[in-house]
């Protein structure tokens, strides 16, 4: 049961972030703004939330767990390749993309 829910996670925020960065790249007709969105304000706001004052930079980095790690990491492929997607479908001559 253990290892069940990290690979859920993994696959949830993969998903997540696809549709979420595949519905901003066709509303705002930029291609990488969701894995920029995904690098500059979302893995920084979740450190923050996290972070103990009384740890050291060090510490407070050692304290995310590769379960941490890993979600995260899907959802910064899950950005990239809603980026790639999208470019994908305009190079075939979809317009509305």
């Amino acid at each position: 049961m253990g290892s069940i829910i990290p690979i859920i996670l993994f696959v949830l925020f993969f998903v997540m972030m696809f549709g979420i960065g595949f519905i901003l790249n066709m509303l705002m007709k930029t291609t990488w703004f969701p894995s920029y969105l995904f690098v500059i304000v979302i893995i920084p706001a979740v450190v923050i939330s996290y972070w103990k004052s009384d740890l050291s930079f060090a510490g407070n980095i050692e304290a995310y767990s590769l379960v941490d790690m890993s979600t995260a990491f899907a959802g910064l492929i899950g950005a990239i390749i809603s980026g790639t997607t999208i470019r994908m479908l305009r190079r075939s001559g979809f317009r509305m993309f």
